[in-house]
């Protein structure tokens, strides 16, 4: 694979995943007849949240994994990063989905994605500035 067809693998699971967050928060506005904000009901705050919390990462992230494919990391490293933190992301929206939002996932994903935001930066900052 290429460096940029390993950066597509880890786009496309991402692209992937969004819809599936989409219709969780789709399908309580629908049974629950709430068509804006989460009307109170816990569960779409909660799905809502990890649809958003989706949002507010994966564009750093996978321009992190773009940034480095320019840089010509080592492919190693992107699989690395985007396996990490794509793995990270399925966690924490299977952990918002727990009861309360509880869920041991929420911790690990928000964990993973932290992890992964670091060492990226560190490792772009490297390729940057030493080559």
């Amino acid at each position: 694979m290429t460096l940029f067809q390993i950066v597509a693998l880890y786009v496309a699971l991402n692209l992937l995943l969004l819809p599936v967050l989409m219709l969780r928060v789709g399908q309580i506005r629908i049974s629950q007849k709430i068509s804006l904000g989460d009307g109170g009901d816990a569960a779409l705050l909660a799905r809502v949240r990890a649809h958003g919390n989706f949002i507010e990462t994966v564009p750093f992230a996978l321009i992190g994994l773009i940034a480095l494919a320019m840089l010509s990391a080592h492919p190693i490293v992107l699989h690395i990063f985007g396996a990490v933190f794509t793995f990270g992301r399925v966690a924490h929206a299977h952990g918002m989905a727990q009861k309360g939002a509880l869920g041991k996932g929420r911790s690990l994903g928000a964990a993973l994605t932290l992890v992964t935001f670091l060492g990226m930066g560190f490792y772009l900052l490297y390729k940057v500035i030493l080559g």
